[in-house]
């Protein structure tokens, strides 16, 4: 059986919990689009990868701005 760094697909709950947040607020980055999910039938899953791609984008948008004497 396939542990949990294994899966491929996450479910909500999975994505929210690596993420370390709730249920409810990664719900609301995948309406909005700014986590990436797919469909699987009638269920909504978070591809694993996509959490990293999530993490590294909020990385970038919160790195200090460096300027150049």
């Amino acid at each position: 059986m396939p542990t949990a760094t294994d899966l491929v697909l996450l479910t909500v709950e999975e994505a929210a919990r690596r993420l370390g947040i709730g249920r409810t607020l990664c719900f609301r980055l995948i309406r909005t689009g700014q986590l990436e999910s797919v469909p699987v039938g009638r269920l909504r899953r978070v591809p694993a990868d996509a959490v990293q791609d999530y993490v590294t984008r909020l990385r970038a948008a919160n790195r200090p701005v460096t300027s150049n004497p």
